[in-house]
C-alpha cells in the first residue's frame, strides 16, 4: 500500500513540475510580447506610422480558427478523463486542422497586406508593417511548438498512452493551446485598436 500511494504522490509531483516549467515558459514568452508591444506603442509619435492602416480580413478569421483550437483541445482533455478514446481523437484531429488552418490564413493575411501595398521590409515599408509582421512572425514560431507538441501527443493518443488516469500530456498541450489562444487574441485586439 506504501509503494502505491508513492507511485501515486511521485506521479503527482511529476505532473506539478512540468506545469511550473510550461507557466514558466508562457510567462516569459508574455514578456517577451509584452516588450515587442511596448516597442510598438512608443514608435507610434514616428513620422512613418500608418494611420489608415487595416488589419487583414484572413486575421479575422484565424482568430475564430485558434479560439476553435482552444475548445477542441479543451474538448479533448475532457474526453480523455472520461475514457473516451473515440471523441478525444476527433478533438485533437480537429484541433490539429484548426491550427493548421491559423497558419495558412496568416499568411493569406500577410498576402493581403502585400498585395495592398504595404510592403514589410525595404524602402517600401513602413513601422506599423514591420511591427506587424515581427509580432506575428514570432507568433507563428511559438504556434510551430505548439503543433509539435500537438502531433506528438496525436501519436502518443494512438499508441493508447493516454486514458482516464494518465492525461498529464494532453493537459501539458492545452495549457499551451489555451495560452496561445490568449497571446493571439490579446495581439489581434492590441493590433486592432492601436495600429
Amino acid at each position: 500500500m506504501e509503494i502505491t500511494m508513492n507511485a501515486e504522490e511521485n506521479k503527482l509531483r511529476t505532473a506539478r513540475s512540468y506545469k511550473l516549467i510550461l507557466l514558466f515558459a508562457m510567462v516569459s514568452m508574455t514578456m517577451m510580447f509584452a516588450g515587442l508591444t511596448s516597442a510598438f506603442v512608443v514608435s507610434k509619435s514616428r513620422v512613418d506610422w500608418l494611420k489608415d492602416f487595416q488589419l487583414p480580413t484572413a486575421f479575422y478569421y484565424s482568430t475564430l480558427a485558434i479560439i476553435g483550437c482552444s475548445v477542441t483541445f479543451h474538448l479533448a482533455k475532457k474526453a480523455i478523463q472520461k475514457n473516451h478514446q473515440n471523441a478525444t481523437t476527433q478533438f485533437l484531429l480537429a484541433t490539429l486542422v484548426l491550427g493548421i488552418l491559423f497558419v495558412i490564413l496568416q499568411f493569406v493575411g500577410f498576402g493581403q497586406i502585400v498585395a495592398n501595398g504595404y510592403y514589410f521590409t525595404g524602402a517600401s515599408s513602413s513601422i506599423t508593417t514591420t511591427f506587424l509582421y515581427i509580432v506575428t512572425v514570432v507568433h507563428l514560431l511559438h504556434l510551430a511548438g505548439g503543433l509539435i507538441s500537438l502531433l506528438i501527443i496525436i501519436y502518443n493518443h494512438f499508441k493508447h498512452k493516454y486514458n482516464s488516469t494518465q492525461t498529464l500530456g494532453i493537459e501539458l498541450g492545452a495549457m499551451y493551446w489555451h495560452f496561445l489562444d490568449f497571446l493571439w487574441v490579446y495581439l489581434f485586439l492590441f493590433l486592432y485598436f492601436f495600429k
